[in-house]
């Protein structure tokens, strides 16, 4: 049973109406809910790609960049 008041006007929803609008708000959830899981798993891939490739090359830029360092 769904009950919704507007503008002082109570309706109610029972039998398979009920059912069907119960279903349709549960799987509109899921969607949603999917979409945010697949954003946020791409933002992680994302950001784990930029770290594995840049970090390893600025430890080589440093490193080349010691080498042609004068030395005290």
């Amino acid at each position: 049973m769904i009950v919704i008041s507007r503008n002082g006007k109570t309706t109610v929803i029972t039998g398979w109406r009920a059912w069907l609008i119960g279903a349709a708000t549960v799987l509109l959830i899921t969607v949603v809910l999917a979409l945010i899981f697949v954003l946020v798993l791409g933002a992680a891939v994302t950001l784990t790609l930029f770290l594995s490739i840049a970090v390893p090359v600025a430890i080589g830029v440093a490193l080349i960049a010691s080498l042609f360092r004068p030395r005290a």
